[in-house]
């Protein structure tokens, strides 16, 4: 089966160039697919400059409209069997799609969450409430969803493409996590979890997500849970 790796790029130039190489390092076949929402850091002039040489497909956002728009144009251009979002910032590891879509490779599932809470993979130790914060808004999607969940925000989120193309995304932000969540349990999509490891970062490191994004994805849970 071939993979489409949809990574939405935002200002990440101090991470861009290496981040590439761990995702074209997995031996699965695959397209890269890289979005970049406007960056103004030089990651876009990077990204224009080599791309062809890589081999990515680049899209360009001629203004910066947010992660979950960014998402929503690499689904449109994917043309693999199996869909999954890489984040640009190092968090988490390339080396784990083979476990990540083993689940749809055998049949068993639609969507996979790579799971930071589950597991006994390497996590590195940092902020208490953003934690908190997380298994929040989890419980809460859990609540709404019906599902069982252990880490509903993840960035790890794998998906088969007839799937992800059939699903209408209006979120343009971080809203996309609650959102896609809501709309896959509506679906009854067959959704595993996989444990994962993760190197979260720090603000000075060029963390984006605040406590304002965790009261949108409160709103978020409540609106395609229930209203649309």
């Amino acid at each position: 089966m071939k993979l489409s790796i949809v990574l939405p790029v935002y200002n990440e130039r101090a991470t861009i160039e290496e981040i590439l190489r761990r995702v074209a390092a997995s031996p699965l076949e695959k397209e890269i697919i890289v979005v970049d929402d406007c960056s103004t850091d030089g990651t876009r002039d990077w990204l224009l400059q080599e791309h062809k040489r890589l081999g990515i497909r680049l899209i360009l956002h001629e203004k910066n409209k947010g992660k979950g728009a960014a998402l929503r144009a690499g689904f449109q251009a994917a043309a693999g069997d199996i869909v999954i979002v890489q984040d640009a910032d190092l968090e988490y590891d390339p080396q784990e799609y083979p476990k990540l879509i083993e689940p749809i490779v055998s049949g068993r599932a639609d969507v996979v969450y790579g799971s930071r809470f589950l597991g006994s993979e390497a996590h590195r130790v940092l902020y208490f409430w953003h934690y908190v914060g997380n298994r929040f808004l989890t419980l809460l999607s859990n609540m709404f969803t019906n599902l069982n969940l252990s880490d509903m925000e993840t960035g790890y989120k794998v998906f088969r493409r007839e799937l992800i193309q059939s699903i209408r995304i209006r979120e343009n932000r971080f809203g996309f996590e609650p959102e896609i969540t809501a709309r896959i349990a509506r679906k009854k999509a067959r959704i595993y979890e996989v444990g994962i490891s993760y190197s979260g970062r720090e603000y000075k490191e060029g963390k984006k997500i605040t406590w304002r994004d965790g009261l949108w994805a409160i709103w978020c849970i409540v609106r395609y849970s229930l209203f649309d």
